[in-house]
């Protein structure tokens, strides 16, 4: 389950930035996570849960944001979502494309008093 090291390396975050902001308590963190990161997000959110435990962020809740995927062809230049068939360019049906997002993992926010 690499849910539990993505989640050990955002609670380093966490805490530093709470820190940082003099934060007695972390009430909310806000993730950003792109569907090309294949994370399951209730697993996520079972880890950080287990995670806060004993940090200024126990009992803070976590809210995640899934981004769909974007895709740009080399060829062409077209951008596009890809569909069911996989990363194909719909116009010139070539594979030669850029991930524009669904690639990414950050938190948008912390939320404390």
């Amino acid at each position: 389950m690499h849910e539990l090291r993505i989640v050990e390396d955002l609670m380093t975050i966490v805490r530093k930035v709470a820190e940082e902001k003099g934060l007695k308590k972390v009430t909310k963190v806000n993730i950003s996570m792109g569907k090309l990161v294949q994370i399951v997000p209730s697993l996520l959110e079972a880890a950080f849960n287990e995670a806060v435990a004993g940090s200024v962020a126990e009992g803070a809740s976590i809210e995640i944001e899934t981004v769909a995927v974007q895709l740009r062809c080399r060829i062409c230049g077209k951008t596009f979502t890809p569909d069911a068939n996989g990363f194909e360019c719909p116009v010139c049906r070539i594979s030669d494309i850029d991930v524009l997002n669904g690639n990414e993992l950050f938190i948008k926010s912390i939320e404390g008093e």
